[in-house]
């Protein structure tokens, strides 16, 4: 037997994402937790938001990630593009090595399966960091379309 505990809203609005500002007002909510949520944004092709889901929570200072838990939920919705993101309690927006290399993984996933990342926004209560517009995003990747 399982059980799952989902939380769902309905946003007031159609959300279509066109900057990381955008991702940082849907999700900012998460920035007052004590532990990292690591969190994916599916978008149609429009970029329009289908969903946004908490993949994993961890401690206050790291969460384990793996790509197949970001595109199970990603090839259920039907998306054609993700955004990932996740606060950092300690308020740093520097994203750190690990950071980056499990964005690298699930760039790489997203290749392979036709689902392409386009941000990794790390987050606090009162600002955000895209890795894109840090250049540590596809700094030795090719390009995606935003």
């Amino acid at each position: 037997m399982t059980y799952q505990i989902v939380s769902e809203r309905k946003l007031k609005h159609e959300a279509k994402i066109k900057n990381p500002i955008e991702v940082f007002q849907l999700v900012k909510r998460y920035a007052a937790s004590q532990q990292e949520h690591f969190i994916l944004l599916t978008l149609n092709g429009s970029h329009i938001v289908i969903s946004i889901s908490i993949i994993t929570i961890g401690l206050v200072n790291r969460t384990i990630v793996h790509p197949r838990e970001v595109f199970c939920r990603a090839i259920s919705d039907r998306a054609s593009a993700i955004i990932v993101c996740h606060n950092h309690p300690s308020g740093a927006l520097i994203p750190s090595k690990e950071d980056k290399q499990i964005t690298e993984r699930i760039y790489k996933a997203g290749v392979i399966i036709g689902i392409p990342l386009l941000d990794h926004v790390v987050f606090s209560e009162t600002d955000f960091a895209s890795m894109r517009q840090q250049g540590e995003f596809l700094k030795n990747w090719e390009a995606a379309e935003f």
